[in-house]
């Protein structure tokens, strides 16, 4: 990865100091681009890509129903999947979770049932025989499945995205500058955790202040959780009323970005970063170039918040490495 250690910079309070900031953080993008790049090709994150590959996209009536019954699934496949595609099995005495599977088959053309309910319907197409005819969804049925909680065996493979090193007071200082950025913010207790894989999220609007609520799940990688909160503060800046999907997804990118170059600031190992967004935005690194901008700006704004705060002593908060 190309984040390492040459010497120091620090910006002092000078006239130079806004376009110092902005060279060195447009210099630490191009970095992350650079990671996303290496990240996208490793056999590392092909690896994942297959795995992930081989999981189904529920539609949102299935995404209900295994919520529903199992809230905490993270991964569901029917019980021979897990066994012949990824080698693990389904414990004894675990209880499936039910869906509805769809059924493709035959299916005529005219009526669209599948050769036994199209004989017993009132269709009377017979240009070509069942056999030829072309498959489609015809129907559903139940069909059972089970979270990876549910089963034991091979482990999946796992990218390493997480933010390391000592953020001393970083955490703690978020939280009190959240009122200054306009953000409601709270650290979740993993047993109080609704929100799935998720590390934070970026709710709605406070009905009392009207302001973003971010959330993040607590943990003992005081580093990571630093990272996350600076990521959900990003979408509370940037992104918080877009509704585009296409949008959402590179800004994505962009909250990641801004993640990679405040955490640098304050001497957070941010190197995970790049198999986060090569999982996120696929291999396309110039989602992160194109929008440098708002990436840079946002960055400023949240380092030159959190500086303010008289906790981030002199050490911590201007040492950092290109």
């Amino acid at each position: 990865m190309s984040q390492t250690a040459e010497e120091p910079v620090s910006f002092g309070e000078t006239e130079t100091r806004s376009d110092e900031m902005n060279r060195t953080i447009e210099a630490w993008v191009n970095d992350l681009a650079t990671d996303v790049d290496e990240a996208a090709a490793s056999a590392e994150f092909q690896e994942w890509l297959d795995v992930q590959s081989r999981f189904h996209d529920y539609s949102h009536r299935n995404s209900l129903l295994i919520k529903l019954q199992c809230p905490e699934a993270t991964r569901v496949a029917g019980y021979n999947t897990w066994r012949n595609e990824f080698d693990r099995h389904v414990q004894e005495g675990e209880s499936a979770i039910w869906i509805w599977a769809p059924i493709i088959t035959k299916q005529c053309p005219e009526c669209e049932n599948s050769p036994s309910y199209h004989e017993n319907s009132d269709c009377e197409y017979d240009e070509t025989p069942p056999e030829e005819w072309s498959k489609g969804l015809v129907g559903f049925r139940p069909a059972s499945v089970f979270d990876i909680s549910q089963t034991e065996g091979e482990p999946l493979p796992d990218l390493e995205t997480e933010a390391t090193g000592d953020p001393g007071e970083l955490v703690p200082v978020l939280l009190e500058s959240a009122d200054s950025l306009g953000v409601e913010a709270r650290i979740v207790a993993p047993d109080e955790w609704s929100h799935g894989e998720a590390k934070g999220v970026c709710k709605r609007r406070s009905m009392m202040t009207m302001k973003p609520q971010v959330e993040v799940k607590d943990r003992e990688n005081r580093a990571d959780l630093a990272s996350t909160l600076i990521h959900e503060y990003a979408h509370a800046l940037i992104h918080f009323d877009v509704d585009d999907t296409t949008e959402r997804a590179k800004r994505e990118v962009e909250a990641e970005a801004v993640a990679y170059v405040v955490g640098r600031f304050f001497e957070v190992d941010m190197s995970g970063s790049a198999f986060y967004l090569a999982a996120w935005s696929g291999d396309d690194p110039e989602a992160v170039s194109d929008r440098l901008g708002r990436i840079s700006n946002t960055a400023q704004e949240l380092i030159e918040t959190l500086e303010q705060n008289p906790k981030m002593t002199a050490e911590s908060k201007v040492s950092t490495a290109v």
